[in-house]
């Protein structure tokens, strides 16, 4: 009699455990498997269009006892972030917008001034900082990309340029002193060692200092069927329950949270140490625990219809691009984001349905996008090319986007986006 196949689906396979970055917990159970991809921000030069480029799995995990949603590590940060990272923040006018109105609320909010210290982690091309800077609050950003961190010194924003855990804290507390306010825009998800990066936050927050630090909500994650966010510099996926008790191990304490609309939908948390009775947990904090374990987030039934549904966002975005081709329509991309290219890996978009992409940012213009090398040019083309549709990669910014490309309709070009499914824009 023959053995029995292996069933193939939820639970994992047994050749290979990987444990979960914070509790140690064997990895049993997969939330969805994109297969394999390229590291996301490695644009392809034109001279490297004919080297080989490693993939690695792209499938991430729930794990059982802290529902922290994960990646494995394959790729150590230092070739991630390392000197010729791609993504400038400031190429976005909306999240330099954000950022102004985050300094200026967080200076009334926590009356900061020119006595206070202002820290931030993974400060990019000091697209937030240099509002500090302009209101006179002493600053620093923690930066580990080179290039990125010498556009900000460029605009009067100090940084320093290493990764941060606990060893760099303390050496950050001893050059420079504790900060009133450290802050973290999209860099909580960004690092494989969660337990040494939330410790270093609390060797370096001064003792009734605020730590806020914003992260795309994994309950808009799963609702909004975002799953091109998932890449593999995105090491987690986060809820306001998984970093409480990720906090709570590192003697913090999220006080207040707020949900933004950036990034398709994003949680600001505030943070204190745990014996800074100065700041109670507030209703929105206990609010949001309960709306996310009544959506089930702590079991693991909520976790387990994803993958379907990712794989029939593929298959109708393929529809749709097959029709227009057929149609002798032409297709092109807007921008080359992280999550852009996880969905044309995924969906197996190349030329063959988008002509080119293009992008404000001059570090990514003459180069390739990963895995598919599809060219990425300089937007005006666009105006002379004059394409049927332009396919929105970074869809979470489509208002900023379809108002700077307002013209294409002069000649009846549409805009469309992949996210949540497949839509024509009006």
């Amino acid at each position: 009699m023959s053995a029995a196949a292996p069933e193939i689906g939820f639970a994992r396979a047994a050749e290979h455990r990987a444990r979960c970055r914070f509790c140690a917990t064997e990895l049993v159970h997969t939330f969805v498997d994109l297969g394999m991809s390229p590291l996301c921000q490695t644009h392809i030069e034109p001279h490297e269009l004919n080297h080989m480029e490693p993939f690695y799995p792209l499938r991430a995990w729930v794990c059982h006892k802290c529902f922290l949603v994960q990646l494995e590590q394959y790729v150590a940060p230092a070739d991630i972030f390392g000197r010729d990272y791609a993504y400038f923040s400031s190429y976005s006018d909306s999240w330099v917008e954000h950022a102004r109105k985050y300094s200026e609320l967080m200076i009334r909010r926590f009356k900061l001034g020119a006595k206070s210290k202002v820290m931030e982690i993974a400060s990019n091309d000091g697209y937030l900082l240099q509002h500090f800077v302009k209101a006179s609050v002493p600053c620093l950003g923690i930066e580990p990309a080179a290039n990125c961190a010498r556009v900000a010194v460029a605009k009067g924003v100090p940084t320093t340029i290493r990764f941060f855990g606990v060893a760099s804290a303390g050496e950050i507390a001893a050059e420079h002193g504790r900060p009133n306010l450290l802050l973290g825009n999209n860099v909580l998800a960004h690092v494989p060692d969660i337990n040494d990066f939330v410790e270093g936050m609390r060797t370096l927050l001064a003792p009734e200092g605020v730590i806020t630090m914003e992260f795309p909500h994994l309950l808009q994650l799963m609702h909004q069927n975002q799953f091109d966010t998932v890449y593999h510099e995105h090491f987690s996926y986060l809820s306001l329950s998984a970093v409480e008790r990720i906090f709570a191990h590192h003697g913090l304490v999220p006080f207040d949270v707020e949900e933004l609309p950036t990034h398709g939908g994003s949680l600001r948390i505030y943070a204190r140490h745990t014996d800074d009775a100065t700041k109670p947990v507030g209703p929105a904090v206990v609010e949001l625990r309960q709306r996310e374990r009544t959506r089930g987030l702590d079991t693991l039934a909520a976790y387990e219809g994803f993958q379907e549904q990712v794989k029939e966002t593929k298959r109708k975005l393929l529809e749709f691009l097959i029709g227009a081709k057929r149609a002798g329509k032409r297709v092109v991309g807007y921008g080359a984001p992280g999550k852009g290219n996880t969905l044309l890996n995924y969906c197996g978009i190349r030329q063959d349905f988008l002509d080119y992409t293009v992008d404000r940012s001059p570090h990514k213009q003459g180069r390739y996008t990963p895995g598919t090398h599809i060219p990425i040019l300089a937007p005006e083309v666009i105006r002379s090319t004059r394409p049927d549709f332009v396919l929105i990669l970074p869809w979470n910014l489509r208002e900023e986007i379809t108002a700077q490309f307002a013209y294409i309709r002069e000649w009846g070009g549409r805009f469309v986006v992949p996210i949540p499914e497949v839509t024509v824009l009006p």
